[in-house]
């Protein structure tokens, strides 16, 4: 079977993907969701908007059927063409269609143009790690054209959405070995589409967008799949599932019997770490679980409380909502909901929102904040970069002052407690607890798109589901603040 990049990209995200994309039954697929058809569509607008800003000459055969595209890619570059856009090579059984193949000396150089980072794990001052995802995709283009003698070197690039030139340099192995991740990758495609190796499906965070979560969750409980244990990792259940291979199993065992020192008899899986997951099997199998408190916990009171979400839309890079549920007293008969919406998604009106979002924070400056993990301080801070005139980086450090600002996910729940659950998600605790969204399919991805919906049709109802979603998200996070308080009890 032929591979693509598309191929190695599914693998990097789920093997299992990959084997039920060419093997399983289409009938048991989940539709495409919403927000998923959207980052389709942002993606080949972004790409053409790129295209369209490119300041050189460049031969477009985006428009070619594929048998033509090929031909007419292999004449483009005998011609040496110095841009070739849309083309489409093939060796053997690869298959690639980067999006541009640049002339250097020597040869040519495949490059991708992404709406997202060129790279991960740094920030906008410091530089990251190629994404592997990314990697392999370029990997294969290369390939391609070293088999074509048309190569210009292991190198190919990345136009992405802050429109900087991203190199992968596939001969540079100083911090990873790009070219090995997507042979690697490459040798386990071949196995899977050639039916040699059948992966096992995997509980992630990054399953609930695909087109097989149902298919796959109803396999993982069915055979009682150690993924579904928190942050038991795809490799962990790999490595231990000769000897463990089930949470019952992990449930049942002394895990005294594994460790050695500091280590397992599992690679990659230290005594400590063991141990927890351990005690989360033994806590899932309980007959009736119950959450409780590992550690220790301190949480002040406050006579006003401000349960705090933001909504943001990555693909125009716009904060659009900062929404609030304010309590007095512990009282919830006193919660009211305040909102401020950027109706346009322009810096306008994503500067004045956050403006009226931190009047609002300073008209209740002796208030408790509780948030839902780091991103709501990491969006304050970017948004602090871009508008400076509205506050300074001391200001945002100052409101998230630990002393009166609470991020529940990273200052108590990893830290101090355990739950019978499948994941740490705020929608999967507050659901645990009782807590119920109003709107059927709640999400922040669903949000995104119901905001690109708003955008186009300036429809009413979508701005109220919009507002209603984050309202739950904020109550959701007061639910799970009396839920750690009362462990304690």
């Amino acid at each position: 079977m032929t591979v693509t990049a598309t191929i190695l990209y599914n693998l990097v995200e789920c093997p299992q993907r990959l084997a039920l994309d060419a093997f399983g039954e289409s009938a048991k697929r989940d539709q495409i969701s919403p927000f998923v058809r959207l980052l389709w569509e942002r993606g080949s607008l972004f790409e053409q908007d790129a295209i369209s800003k490119l300041q050189v000459p460049f031969v477009d055969l985006s428009g070619a059927n594929e048998v033509d595209r090929e031909r007419l890619t292999l004449d483009a570059m005998s011609k040496g063409e110095p841009l070739i856009y849309g083309g489409c090579i093939r060796a053997g059984d690869l298959l690639g269609k980067p999006d541009l193949l640049r002339k250097e000396v020597g040869g040519y150089v495949p490059g991708d143009i992404k709406s997202g980072r060129g790279k991960e794990g740094g920030d906008d001052d410091q530089d990251g790690r190629p994404k592997r995802h990314y990697a392999v995709q370029l990997g294969l283009y290369v390939d391609i054209l070293e088999q074509l003698n048309l190569s210009a070197g292991r190198r190919a690039f990345v136009l992405d959405v802050h429109g900087d030139e991203v190199t992968y340099d596939f001969s540079d192995l100083s911090s990873q070995d790009l070219w090995g991740d997507y042979e690697n990758a490459l040798a386990e495609a071949r196995s899977i589409l050639a039916r040699q190796i059948v992966p096992l499906p995997g509980y992630a965070s990054a399953c609930k967008l695909c087109h097989w979560y149902s298919f796959c969750i109803q396999q993982l409980v069915s055979s009682d799949d150690l993924t579904l244990i928190p942050f038991l990792r795809r490799s962990d259940r790999d490595t231990m599932n000769d000897q463990i291979p089930t949470i019952a199993s992990l449930a049942a065992i002394d895990p005294e019997a594994f460790i050695k020192g500091k280590k397992t008899v599992f690679a990659g899986v230290g005594a400590d770490r063991f141990r927890a997951l351990q005690a989360r099997a033994v806590m899932l199998k309980a007959s009736s679980p119950k959450p409780y408190l590992r550690l220790p916990i301190r949480l002040d009171s406050f006579s006003v409380e401000l349960f705090f979400d933001i909504e943001v839309d990555p693909l125009r890079g716009v904060c659009y909502l900062h929404g609030f549920v304010e309590r007095k007293n512990g009282d919830n008969d006193t919660e009211r909901f305040v909102s401020f919406f950027a109706d346009e998604p322009t810096p306008k009106a994503e500067r004045e929102t956050f403006a009226a979002a931190l009047d609002y924070f300073a008209s209740r400056e002796d208030a408790g904040i509780y948030y839902y993990s780091k991103y709501e301080r990491t969006i304050y801070r970017k948004l602090q970069q871009k508008y400076p005139d509205i506050c300074t980086p001391e200001d945002i450090e100052q409101l998230f002052d630990p002393r009166r600002a609470i991020d529940l996910y990273g200052d108590i729940v990893l830290k101090a407690t355990e739950w019978p659950t499948r994941d740490h998600s705020i929608k999967t605790l507050a659901k645990f607890l009782g807590f119920a969204w109003r709107d059927t399919h709640p999400s922040g991805a669903a949000s995104v798109e119901w905001f690109d919906r708003w955008c186009r049709e300036r429809s009413p109802v979508i701005r109220q589901r919009i507002l209603d979603y984050n309202e739950d998200d904020c109550r959701a996070t007061r639910v799970l603040l009396d839920g750690i308080r009362g462990l304690a009890d």
